[in-house]
């Protein structure tokens, strides 16, 4: 009788399926975001997660997955997302929060957690705070100099600030405040709200009644129109100044008439087409606000969708470099991505071209800034 060869065969799949068993297992790069999806800061946060969607499924041949969660514009859901990431889905990066206040309840726990945020907001962190942040958005310190510069250029010399009563709005009140000293301008008064509220009328009377040559609203968003349009209303004739978190279309369509003249500090992607050829974002920054708009319609470009698409760009640079430390989902991984943001001289994204050090962590320079004014109610390049 002929000898079967079943023992055989088997011996050789079991053979095999311990080989197998012992390969690494691949793991996906799993990104943490957490943007304000509904409450009063969701007109930043719906935006940058557009910009997301346009990520590609995978860097460096690694598949990405992206968990998205609505912190709902509030501190403590925000810091109860990135646990959740670090402990529950093991992230090796988080992204987020395009609300400042948000961004900074992130950054505690990624600094605990030893992974690296990408901030899609300008959030300020106290010394040795930040050493897991890296930002895609500017700096307060870098668009304040604009419009000083701007300030100074027109004959202001003195000024008012109305702004939020969080971290975003002090942040602009502090940097704006320490540049305008040492510009030789006079601060007349100063003047604070809340985001979620619907009126400022007591507060642009005050503004109104200091006769500031300019005021700077330290806003963002739809929440940026209201307080301007309140002073218009009560009959300021001076200059209105708006930061880079207003640099959206809902200002516009917010404020209509009220708004037209006023300038507004902004990020390239709000109008790349006046940038000049040889600027390294140009090409970048045009594409993606072209195929930005082919998806989600004309005229939806804005700066928050930029800083979500900006991360992914960082990410294609750093990724690479980190693969070759560890694997996706090990400390190795995490701390070589860390290190690679940190050694990064020059990449360029849509908003500037980054080069972040170890000791700073926004990276991007005065070619990462554009000021713009509102006419016919769309924008026009001022500088």
């Amino acid at each position: 009788m002929k000898k079967s060869n079943k023992p055989r065969l088997i011996a050789q799949l079991l053979v095999v399926a311990g080989s197998l068993a012992s390969l690494p297992a691949l793991a996906d790069i799993t990104i943490g975001v957490s943007l304000p999806l509904t409450g009063p800061a969701s007109g930043l946060g719906i935006p940058t997660k557009n910009g997301i969607s346009m990520w590609p499924e995978s860097i460096a041949g690694e598949k990405l997955k992206v968990i998205i969660l609505d912190d709902a514009s509030d501190v403590t859901q925000s810091n109860k997302n990135a646990r959740r990431f670090i402990t529950e889905d093991k992230v090796d990066v988080i992204v987020g929060s395009t609300a400042t206040p948000a961004s900074i309840a992130l950054s505690d726990v990624a600094a605990e957690g030893q992974t690296v945020q990408i901030s899609t907001s300008p959030v300020e962190l106290a010394e040795g705070k930040g050493a897991w942040t890296f930002r895609v958005a500017q700096s307060t310190t870098l668009m304040a100099g604009a419009i000083i510069e701007h300030m100074k250029k027109t004959g202001v010399k003195t000024y008012a600030y109305l702004g939020f009563s969080d971290a975003y709005g002090e942040a602009w009140l502090k940097d704006f405040g320490a540049l305008a000293k040492q510009a030789g301008l006079q601060s007349v008064a100063t003047e604070r709200f809340a985001r979620a509220d619907t009126s400022v009328t007591a507060q642009a009377l005050k503004l109104v009644s200091a006769k500031p040559d300019a005021i700077l609203l330290g806003a963002s968003g739809s929440g940026a129109a209201m307080p301007h349009k309140a002073l218009i209303e009560r009959g300021y004739k001076g200059k209105i100044y708006q930061t880079h978190g207003a640099a959206s279309r809902d200002l516009i369509r917010l404020g209509g008439k009220d708004v037209e003249g006023s300038f507004v500090v902004a990020g390239l992607a709000v109008m790349p087409e006046a940038l000049p050829d040889n600027h390294p974002s140009k090409k970048i920054a045009t594409d993606f606000v072209e195929r930005y708009e082919k998806q989600f319609g004309a005229g939806t470009r804005n700066q928050f969708a930029a800083h979500g698409y900006d991360a992914n760009l960082l990410l294609q640079h750093v990724v690479p470099l980190a693969l070759k430390k560890g694997k996706p989902g090990t400390q190795a991984f995490r701390t070589a991505l860390k290190e690679a943001l940190e050694s990064t001289n020059g990449v360029a994204i849509t908003q500037g071209l980054i080069k972040y050090t170890p000791k700073d962590h926004f990276g991007l320079q005065d070619n990462a800034r554009v000021l713009l004014t509102i006419e016919n109610g769309n924008w026009k390049l001022v500088n």
